[in-house]
C-alpha cells in the first residue's frame, strides 16, 4: 500500500464557494492503491501550490501525489508550472497517454497542459479539474501505477530483466 496525497487547485474551492468533487473522485478511485494521508484545496497561486508539492513529498513522504484542476489554458491554471517547478525528472509517458486516450473521447483534450514527474520518491501526476476527467485520466495511468511506484521507492525489482 502507498502513502497518497490529493491537491486540489480551485480559487472557488478554497473559498468554500464550490465542493470539491474531483478530489473526491480521486479518493475513491485509488483507494486499493493506498492509502490517501495527505489532501488539502489551495487556490490557483503557483507558489502555493509548489509550496504543497514540496511539503507533501519532502516532509510527508509519500509515494504518490495526484493534483486535480489547473491545467488547461485559463490565466490562473498555474498547475503544470508549479509542477515543473518543483521535480527532479519528467515521466512525460504519463502524460503523453492521458493526452492520447483523452484524445479519443474529445479534441478538447489536446488543449491539456498536465505534466508528470518525479521529486525525490515521490510520483507527482497532474489530472484534470472534472470528475468525468479525473475518472478517465485515472483509468488510464492507474493500471500501471503499481510498477512504477515499486521502482521508484526502490521496493519492486529491476525492469526489463529476462526470467
Amino acid at each position: 500500500m502507498y502513502k497518497i496525497g490529493i491537491v486540489t487547485m480551485s480559487d472557488k474551492c478554497s473559498q468554500g464557494q464550490r465542493e470539491d468533487l474531483s478530489g473526491a473522485a480521486i479518493k475513491e478511485l485509488v483507494a486499493e492503491l493506498g492509502q490517501v494521508e495527505q489532501y488539502r484545496i489551495v487556490p490557483d497561486d503557483p507558489d502555493i501550490i509548489s509550496a504543497t508539492l514540496i511539503e507533501f513529498a519532502d516532509e510527508h513522504k509519500l509515494d504518490l501525489i495526484l493534483t486535480t484542476g489547473g491545467t488547461g489554458l485559463s490565466p490562473r491554471d498555474n498547475t503544470p508550472e508549479a509542477t515543473l517547478a518543483v521535480i527532479d525528472r519528467l515521466v512525460p509517458g504519463i502524460a503523453e497517454a492521458i493526452r492520447a486516450a483523452s484524445l479519443k473521447k474529445t479534441p478538447k483534450a489536446m488543449l491539456s497542459r498536465a505534466v508528470s514527474g518525479t521529486r525525490g520518491k515521490t510520483l507527482i501526476i497532474n489530472l484534470p479539474g472534472s470528475v468525468k476527467g479525473v475518472r478517465e485520466c485515472l483509468e488510464v495511468v492507474l493500471p500501471v501505477l503499481d510498477h512504477g511506484l515499486e521502482i521508484l521507492s526502490g521496493r519492486g525489482g529491476e525492469c526489463g530483466q529476462a526470467k
